[in-house]
């Protein structure tokens, strides 16, 4: 027999079994209602052939793709990686499938990207913080269900998840407070970002619960990544601002805080206090491991993705976020 040069198709099959292309599809989908005999030619031919259907395909004709849109911001973070592992064990044995894209912190970007995932027909999509308006993705949502965290969001194709930001910020600058420090330094994230806002608020609220004045030379500018945190502690130490902690709006910029302090000599715990926030992997390696507010990124990840899977109709939203928490390591101590 000659040896085939492509790849069996639908009619070779129903060639083979002496039937018609409808019957194999009807067979395969288990919808025929044949002979047994007639059934058991189907599949042998099917395995003789190594028969495989194009999923795409079926998927299109029944409406769907069995694939999940991922937007993260940065897809070299730690932060989205604990967020995506979440999201990953949500979709094992659902059949689907993920593609991630990258929105780099550009409303306009993320929305691009969105667009693109749209173009490739995705079931649904996850947005992973971003800086899109909740407008912008409750008129993406009319298309596709979209499930989005960093924002609160209820409508009938859209659900968000929030972590209380502010909350978070303020036990830990009351943990360095209850610490004995007075001259609490703050490393903001980008003046665009709701999650970072929130943190400063949880900041100055927690000054204000403890009678203390907001210094605002206490109060220097960063973008969430490594590299603005080592610049704010520089701008610190340069201009003579005196201060006995740090609180970091997260750890990223904690890493580069401590790699700052380290080079000019300050000690840590023993000269300085650190906080962070998010509790990334790495920050219990971190020489002294990091003090910080823990959030729960890969619990958000897994009840993200069981909140889209519930707008598919195929699964029950039944994972609850846990609350942010405060985790005390060895970055911080009293002073007399």
């Amino acid at each position: 027999m000659k040896e085939r040069d492509h790849p069996a198709t639908l009619v070779d099959v129903a060639r083979a079994a002496g039937v018609s292309p409808s019957t194999v599809s009807r067979i395969m989908n288990g919808t025929a209602r044949v002979a047994d005999a007639k059934r058991q030619a189907v599949l042998a031919a099917i395995e003789r052939m190594h028969f495989a259907p194009n999923q795409m395909a079926r998927s299109l004709k029944k409406g769907c793709t069995m694939t999940v849109g991922i937007v993260v911001q940065d897809i070299s973070s730690p932060f989205f990686d604990e967020t995506l592992r979440g999201v990953d064990d949500a979709l094992l044995g659902t059949g689907y499938t993920s593609v991630v894209v990258s929105g780099h912190w550009n409303a306009d970007e993320e929305a691009d990207r969105i667009r693109l995932l749209l173009a490739r027909k995705v079931d649904g999509i996850i947005l992973l913080t971003g800086r899109m308006s909740d407008d912008t993705v409750l008129q993406f949502a009319r298309e596709r269900p979209i499930v989005a965290t960093g924002r609160q969001l209820r409508s009938p194709g859209a659900v968000g998840f929030k972590v209380d930001n502010e909350h978070g910020a303020f036990i830990a600058t009351r943990h360095l407070i209850d610490a004995g420090h007075r001259r609490i330094a703050f490393i903001t994230g980008p003046a665009a970002s709701s999650d970072a806002n929130e943190r400063l608020a949880g900041y100055r609220r927690a000054l204000r619960s403890a009678g203390i004045d907001a210094d605002h030379e206490l109060i220097v500018e960063g973008d969430f990544h490594e590299h603005s945190g080592q610049r704010a502690i520089e701008h610190l130490l340069a201009h003579g601002i005196a201060f006995s902690a740090v609180f970091a709006a997260n750890d990223l910029s904690a890493y580069g805080a401590r790699l700052a302090l380290y080079r000019h000599g300050v000690r840590v715990p023993e000269d300085v206090s650190l906080v962070g926030f998010d509790d990334l992997p790495g920050s219990m390696y971190t020489a002294p491991p990091l003090t910080t507010v823990r959030q729960p990124l890969y619990d958000l990840g897994r009840a993200a993705t069981k909140a889209l899977l519930s707008l598919l109709g195929r699964a029950r939203p039944d994972d609850v976020v846990p609350p942010v928490e405060l985790v005390v390591r060895e970055t911080t101590r009293c002073v007399n």
